[in-house]
């Protein structure tokens, strides 16, 4: 309640400040839905640290809106004809934020770091790079252990941002607290819960499109709190707009909603095999985790919380991705089935789950229709609100037996199931490990048709989807609210915040 009449107080001041002319035009203040976690794009995880990144950190790809890849601190690439190399060359004249300048070295080295640094969450997405080399002062080569056909995609993201040398050297395990990295903004400031500072970069490859001077970036969980602060003049844009605020978003002639479908999910993580909390009938048994997939209607849930505005999906790309294994359908919710199954699997009387959920008014509202829908089929899931940063630590460690937890999801489908669904993978929190499935992710990996590829995802999908730890729910839509002083915004389907192009009034 504290923090909320803060932001509250901090609206009205911003608002008071803004109408009497105090604030700089290149000020852009961003409301964010949660605070990040570390700040160093080696071990950072989070959805909101992408969207930060995004202003800081360039990578060597990047996606344009039908997400095709294009070059950023590349300038292109070549692939051999065994697969097995991948060269490319580097955009001249880019610096870092510390002055040191971006060449062929200091790609190797980012890319390293990616794939040495104890606690690396990129190490899994690169980690067919079995060495990189130094062709010229300008190119490097990536040498793979075998194909690896998502791999652009993954350097147009955290494994593809580039970091200073010379500063991450000095920091070491602290870079995270003081990064300094191409993009088009550096690192001022940042307040744990309160506040991330970035200001322009003078020397910027791409200066002559950056216009903003200055951005804020404001974790605010509240989603109402949120809007009010957009409303009142106290933020220029937010992410994540609740579904039950479209209406009021475009009804207001200040207010500008910008859409598209999320390339992630959002699902129920089970907790098979990590720790003393795995020591339940659902982790035990696959019937009792289908049992629970049956008790809950994907569309009902669309309806109540997010007014239909978001897509019902049971698979980790969504319907509409030409990966969709259209074998396997969204299941219809089915009571009496699922109440069978739990018989079968000799579960009498209501299984009670710890049933972990990260504090948001929209996720305590898809927690509890679910919960309401399982009651119905013999599950007493228990609700722990939890706030964002901590539950993932706590995923980690296993304390949990079922987590509401999304992702916000990668270009290639590779990024969305790889590092969840293999064994032994960072993110693999609920140490799911089956090797087909694991041999199947890696012939589609080799594979570069996608014929080939989609025929390997339908062995994961046949395997996963029926015995797996995920019960995949819906994808969100990417809402993003801006005042209209704000031009010149382009929504991604990776939900991004980019802030290169974009003008204030």
């Amino acid at each position: 309640m504290r923090k909320t009449f803060k932001r509250i107080a901090l609206s009205l001041t911003l608002a008071a400040l803004t109408s009497g002319g105090a604030l700089a035009q290149g000020h852009l203040r961003i409301g964010l839905a949660e605070d990040p976690d570390v700040l160093d794009p080696t071990l950072a995880r989070t959805y909101v640290g992408r969207i930060v990144f995004s202003s800081i950190c360039d990578k060597l790809f990047d996606i344009d809106e039908k997400l095709n890849i294009v070059p950023q601190l590349a300038l292109g690439h070549e692939v051999s004809a065994d697969g097995k190399q991948v060269t490319i060359k580097l955009r001249p004249g880019v610096k870092f934020h510390d002055g040191e300048a971006f060449n062929a070295e200091a790609a190797k080295y980012s890319l390293d770091r990616h794939l040495t640094m104890k606690g690396s969450f990129r190490r899994p997405e690169i980690g067919s790079v079995h060495a990189v080399e130094i062709v010229d002062p300008m190119t490097i080569r990536l040498v793979l252990k075998e194909p690896f056909s998502p791999l652009l995609a993954q350097l147009t993201d955290r494994a593809g941002m580039m970091v200073s040398p010379k500063a991450a050297e000095a920091a070491g395990d602290k870079f995270g607290l003081k990064p300094v990295c191409a993009g088009p903004f550096k690192f001022v400031e940042r307040v744990q819960q309160d506040r991330i500072i970035v200001e322009k970069f003078a020397d910027y490859w791409n200066k002559d499109q950056v216009f903003v001077d200055k951005i804020t970036y404001l974790p605010i969980v509240d989603g109402t709190v949120r809007l009010a602060n957009l409303r009142s003049g106290g933020l220029d844009l937010i992410e994540r707009v609740l579904a039950t605020d479209i209406k009021t978003v475009r009804d207001n002639p200040r207010l500008r909603l910008s859409k598209a479908v999320q390339l992630g999910y959002l699902g129920l993580t089970i907790n098979l095999a990590n720790g003393a909390k795995a020591n339940t009938p659902l982790a035990k048994d696959a019937r009792v985790r289908r049992a629970l997939e049956l008790a809950i209607d994907r569309e009902a849930l669309n309806q109540v919380v997010f007014n239909g505005e978001f897509v019902p999906g049971n698979q980790w790309i969504n319907p509409t991705n030409p990966y969709y294994q259209q074998a396997f359908p969204i299941p219809k919710r089915d009571v009496a089935k699922a109440k069978a199954l739990m018989k079968e699997a000799g579960v009498s009387g209501p299984l009670t789950l710890d049933f972990m959920v990260p504090n948001g008014p929209e996720t305590r509202a898809v927690a509890e229709v679910v919960q309401s829908m399982a009651a119905e089929a013999g599950f007493d899931l228990k609700i722990r609100v939890t706030e964002f940063a901590t539950s993932l630590k706590q995923a980690e460690d296993g304390d949990f037996q079922v987590f509401l937890i999304g992702w916000s999801g990668r270009s290639d489908p590779d990024g969305n199931s790889f590092v969840f669904q293999t064994c032994g993978a960072p993110q693999n929190n609920a140490k799911y490990c089956d090797k087909e499935v694991d041999a199947a992710h890696a012939l589609a990996r080799a594979k570069s048709d996608p014929a080939e590829r989609k025929k390997a995802y339908e062995t994961v999908a046949r395997k996963f989807l029926a015995e797996g730890s995920i019960i995949y729910l819906y994808h969100t839509q990417v809402l993003v609210a801006h005042s209209d002083k704000v031009e010149g915004y382009r929504q991604m389907p990776d939900g991004l915040v980019r802030v290169v192009g974009v003008k204030l009034k």
